[in-house]
């Protein structure tokens, strides 16, 4: 016990000794740090500043030579050009853009199912594809025509048509007013050399195919149904290009914008020769036989040609097969390229022909009007001739220039007897 006593003596009188000692150690620990941040307000591991970088544009343009430095400034002269130009550009596509979201009831989407099953829906429900998919393009097949459609079409869509000297009158009342009403994505396809550099000296876009025989014996010298009949062939690159051809005769006249009235639903839409709702659109038609008795009466279905001078035609497989099928009945027969046209894609399957699986949408026949409307109907109608069509094609009568340019007075110009002087038909 004694022991035990002494010890706990013994560490009493330490402590205080030990608590004094921590005491001195921590004032002297915090006396020295206040002297070193005194001295070193940074601390002892300051790094080196670095010296700023200097633009590169200044360290490049040390180095120029005056050579160099020119052809800088060209190259800043060229972009600014450049910019100029897709500026306009997207001002022209954001125009499209506003027009194309007013929706208009057109069916732009395209569904894409091939393979898939589905099952029926309600009664009433049930609609069937419509609209084939594009094909992939391909610009192999023409690089020089897949960059000229890359700077006139809008929206991979163009007009399209073709001309020789034979019909140069009427080409420039054709795109004066393609121009006048602001049409940008056209393009005449040259069947010479006038036509190329009447074109060009117009500023009008133009394209000359290269030398082909088959082609350029009939373009030169070439009557109407002749050269018609050159472009299915000449149309089949412009679909491969991937690009949606509203094809369109020179005997025509442009009074709005035609891309803002198609539906592109179908793979060829066209304007009809049909003069009233049956014949445009289809009508019962009943074939009468007495001598049958009772069966006297057999129903058939009627319809008017379209007008194979002007016709939307999407970039499709059927569209290909369509202008592949009618170029090589009109090399081996002798046949109009507006009947082919319409037998080939009217005509169904039957023992020995396959016919074409195509969609196909009749136009509205007093927007996209033919002459035999006009003159025959819309003329003598006083709440039809207060109508404005998009087009009117002078596709009935032969004295076509005088009465594109009186169609011009109609409905440009305002004068209202500028159609009375004509004749129904011709004379």
């Amino acid at each position: 016990m004694a022991g035990r006593r002494d010890a706990l003596l013994t560490r009493d009188k330490n402590h205080p000794i030990t608590t004094s000692r921590i005491a001195v150690a921590v004032f002297v620990g915090v006396l020295l740090g206040c002297i070193f941040a005194f001295f070193s307000p940074h601390g002892f591991f300051t790094s080196i500043p670095t010296p700023p970088i200097l633009n590169n544009k200044m360290t490049l343009s040390a180095c120029e030579s005056p050579e160099q430095l020119n052809a800088l400034k060209l190259n800043i002269q060229s972009a600014k050009e450049k910019n100029s130009d897709l500026k306009k550009e997207v001002k022209s596509l954001m125009e499209r853009l506003r027009l194309a979201e007013q929706g208009k009831g057109h069916a732009r989407e395209q569904f894409v199912v091939l393979g898939e099953n589905h099952k029926a829906g309600p009664f009433g429900t049930v609609k069937a594809l419509r609209t084939n998919p594009p094909v992939i393009p391909d610009e192999s097949v023409n690089p020089r025509l897949a960059k000229l459609l890359e700077e006139v079409a809008i929206y991979k869509e163009v007009v399209v048509v073709l001309a020789n000297t034979n019909v140069l009158e009427m080409l420039q009342v054709w795109f004066t007013n393609i121009k006048r009403v602001g049409i940008l994505n056209y393009l005449v396809v040259a069947l010479d050399d006038r036509i190329e550099e009447f074109c060009k000296s117009n500023d009008v876009p133009v394209y000359r195919r290269d030398p082909d025989q088959g082609v350029d014996s009939i373009a030169k010298s070439g009557g109407n149904h002749a050269v018609s009949g050159l472009k299915f062939r000449i149309l089949r690159e412009f679909l491969q290009l991937g690009y949606g051809v509203l094809l369109s005769d020179v005997d025509i006249v442009y009074l709005q914008n035609p891309f803002d009235y198609i539906y592109r639903d179908s793979d060829v839409e066209s304007m009809s020769d049909g003069h009233n709702n049956h014949t445009a659109y289809g009508y019962n038609d009943v074939f009468d036989e007495p001598s049958m008795g009772w069966a006297r009466y057999a129903h058939t279905m009627r319809i008017w040609v379209y007008n194979s001078g002007f016709f939307y035609i999407r970039p499709t497989l059927p569209s290909i097969e369509l202008l592949d099928r009618v170029a090589d009945r009109l090399s081996k027969e002798k046949a109009w390229d507006q009947a082919v046209f319409n037998e080939e894609l009217f005509f169904p399957s039957h023992p020995g022909y396959d016919g074409l699986h195509a969609a196909k949408r009749t136009m509205d026949m007093y927007l996209f009007m033919n002459s035999k409307v006009l003159f025959k109907t819309v003329r003598k109608n006083a709440k039809l001739k207060k109508l404005k069509p998009v087009i009117v094609h002078v596709n009935y009568h032969p004295d076509k220039l005088v009465r594109m340019k009186a169609v011009v007075e109609f409905y440009v110009n305002g004068k209202q007897d500028a159609l009375d002087s004509f004749p129904d038909g011709s004379d």
